[in-house]
C-alpha cells in the first residue's frame, strides 16, 4: 500500500531505480551465460582439437583414445577418409559452421570437423558419399569461389589409415599448388603418379636434366617451352587450344615445339616419346625447375 506521503514522482523513481537494478542483474546474468557458453566452447574445441591430433598421431594410449572416440561417434576399427580443405581465411567460427552443417547433413557421428596446423580437417564415415563436394558446396558459401581447396584422401581401415588418408589429401593439395591445379575438389586417387614421382628424387632429377636440360640453352632460357609443353599436355595435345590458352598463333606453337624436338631429341607428337617427355615435364614442376629462367624473348 502506498504510503501517506509517498507523491507520484516518488512512486516513479523507485520503479525507476528497480528497472535499473532489474536490467543490471539481467545483463550481468546474460554476460555471465555467453561467458560461461564461450569458454564451453572453447573447451569443446581444445578437447576436439587435442582427440583429432592424438588420433591422427596414434600418440594417445589406445584404451582412452577409444573412450574418447566412442564420444565423437568414431569406431577405429572402421574405414574413415579424411578431408583437408586449405584457405587462409579459415576462422573458429566458420569451422563450428561447416561441423554443424556436414552433421546435419550426414548425421551426427559421421563426421568431424576441426581446425589442424592451420587446415580444416573432416574426418568422415568411409561410406559416405559426396562428402566432398558437400564440403567444398559449405566453402563456396562460406568464402566464394576462389582463395580455398580441398582434398579428399582414399578411405583406409584402423588408426592408422586415418593418418595414411591424412596425408594423401595433405599431398595433393601441397602437389596441386607446385604443379598449378586449381580443381576446388582434388582426390588423392587422382593423384597418385606424384608420389611415385618423387618416391626416387634423383632418378626424376635425372630425368628432368636429360631430358629437359638442353632447353637452358634456348634463348630465353628453358620455361617458356616448359610453359608450352604443360599448356600443351594439359590440353591432350591440342595445338589450337593450346595456342588460344597462350594468347599465341598455332604457328608458334609448332614452331617452339619444333625448337623443343631439335634441342631435345623429344616431341610430344611421338607415341614412344610422348610419354617421357610428360613425366620430365611434371618432374619439373614438382621440382621447381628450372627455377628462374628468363620467360621472355622466345617466340
Amino acid at each position: 500500500m502506498r504510503g501517506n506521503h509517498d507523491t507520484p514522482a516518488a512512486v516513479h523513481d523507485r520503479a525507476a531505480t528497480l528497472l535499473d537494478t532489474a536490467h543490471s542483474v539481467l545483463v550481468a546474468a546474460l554476460d555471465g551465460y555467453l561467458q560461461q557458453t564461450r569458454a564451453e566452447l572453447a573447451r569443446h574445441d581444445t578437447e576436439r582439437t587435442a582427440f583429432v591430433n592424438d588420433l591422427l598421431t596414434g600418440r594417445a594410449e589406445p584404451g582412452s583414445l577409444a573412450e574418447r572416440a566412442h564420444r565423437y561417434g568414431i569406431r577405429l576399427s572402421a574405414t574413415h577418409t579424411v578431408l583437408v580443405g586449405r584457405t587462409p581465411r579459415l576462422t573458429a567460427e566458420l569451422i563450428h559452421r561447416v561441423d554443424a552443417a556436414l552433421a546435419g547433413r550426414f548425421g551426427e557421428g559421421n563426421t568431424l570437423t576441426t581446425l589442424r596446423e592451420g587446415d580444416l580437417v573432416c574426418i568422415s564415415a568411409g561410406g559416405l558419399r559426396g562428402i566432398g563436394a558437400e564440403l567444398a558446396h559449405l566453402l563456396l558459401a562460406e568464402l566464394g569461389a576462389e582463395g580455398w581447396q580441398v582434398a579428399v584422401g582414399r578411405p583406409h581401415p584402423g588408426v592408422h589409415g586415418l593418418a595414411t588418408s591424412l596425408d594423401e589429401a595433405r599431398n595433393a593439395l601441397d602437389h596441386a599448388a607446385k604443379l598449378g591445379f586449381t580443381a576446388p575438389v582434388l582426390n588423392a586417387a587422382d593423384l597418385l603418379v606424384f608420389p611415385v614421382l618423387l618416391r626416387d628424387r634423383d632418378a626424376i632429377t635425372d630425368l628432368v636434366t636429360t631430358v629437359l636440360g638442353p632447353l637452358t640453352t634456348a634463348r630465353g632460357g628453358a620455361q617458356p617451352y616448359l610453359d608450352t609443353l604443360t599448356v600443351l599436355f594439359d590440353n591432350q595435345g591440342n595445338h589450337t587450344a593450346t595456342a588460344r590458352q597462350m594468347h599465341l598463333s598455332v604457328r608458334a606453337v609448332t614452331y617452339r615445339l619444333d625448337r623443343i624436338h631439335h634441342l631435345t631429341g623429344y616431341h610430344p607428337n611421338e607415341a614412344t616419346q610422348r610419354f617421357t617427355l610428360h613425366a620430365a615435364v611434371l618432374g619439373a614442376r614438382l621440382l621447381g625447375w628450372p627455377g628462374g629462367a628468363a620467360a621472355a624473348g622466345v617466340p
